[in-house]
């Protein structure tokens, strides 16, 4: 979801795994020279979702990365079979209210610019949870803790989950 902290998140579980972190959003950006807000603004979302699953395809099948998709990467059912068949799922739980808190004042969202951008952001919890849910090999429950706390709990799961280990 977004202001889960998957970017956040993400890089620092990179550094302590000595892997290379890469980022679905970022990857798009790169690839065609402008932000994702952009991109929505003159494909709109089809155009932009069409962007991401040739990028989630291509990025998956790197190994030994950390990677973040954007929240809605788990919509189409492709990215979910790419994402469960080559890589191991985290999905960090996040409570909407608390999303709501983290991104707010986030302009940088196309999803949720709008007139009630938190009814958006709870819709969008609605449809996407049991995706995310579906898909994830592991869950991670998130609140207001630091990204380093988090790390500290994801770890431990991590090893016993996948034997992974930082």
């Amino acid at each position: 979801m977004p202001g889960a902290g998957k970017t956040t998140v993400g890089r620092a579980l990179a550094r302590r795994l000595g892997r290379e972190f890469l980022d679905t959003d970022h990857e798009i950006e790169s690839r065609s020279g402008v932000k994702v807000a952009v991109i929505f603004e003159i494909e709109g979302e089809p155009g932009f979702r069409r962007r991401e699953v040739e990028a989630l395809d291509r990025m998956t099948m790197q190994e030994n990365v950390v990677l973040a998709t954007g929240g809605g990467a788990i919509l189409d059912p492709q990215n979910r079979e790419h994402l469960q068949r080559r890589g191991f799922v985290i999905y960090l739980h996040v409570p909407p209210r608390e999303l709501w808190r983290r991104t707010r004042r986030d302009r940088s969202r196309p999803l949720l610019q709008g007139d009630d951008p938190q009814a958006r952001l709870e819709e969008l919890y609605r449809v996407r949870d049991p995706l995310y849910r579906e898909t994830a090999d592991l869950i991670i429950e998130s609140g207001r803790q630091s990204a380093s706390a988090l790390l500290g709990d994801l770890l431990p799961r991590l090893e016993k989950s996948c034997g992974l280990s930082a």
